[in-house]
């Protein structure tokens, strides 16, 4: 699957952006027609913990599927956001079955 991987603000690292390919690419075993995702990495100027945003759009055909994850770190986020495109790609795809 590509992943488009943008990080406003700061440089991602290597090793960051394989960790988000690598999970990215284990959503294709619960739904196998994904076009492409874009992700964006931001980080918020702020004194709270919990600064790190990732946000992830799943192009699927005929409709795109957007999380949004608030984390202390990229990891937790990519893995919160990761479980969430999980369960809203099963619902699609038994929306799907149940219409054939």
């Amino acid at each position: 699957m590509k992943v488009n991987t943008q990080s406003v603000n700061f440089t991602a690292d290597k090793k960051l952006l394989d960790f988000i390919q690598k999970r990215m690419d284990k959503l294709e075993v619960f739904y196998d027609h994904v076009i492409k995702t874009d992700v964006y990495l931001k980080v918020e100027n702020t004194s709270d913990k919990e600064n790190k945003i990732f946000e992830a759009r799943l192009s699927v055909p005929g409709d795109s599927l957007v999380v949004k994850k608030q984390c202390k770190s990229f990891e937790e986020g990519v893995d919160m956001a990761v479980s969430s495109l999980e369960r809203q790609l099963k619902k699609r795809k038994e929306k799907l079955r149940a219409h054939l």
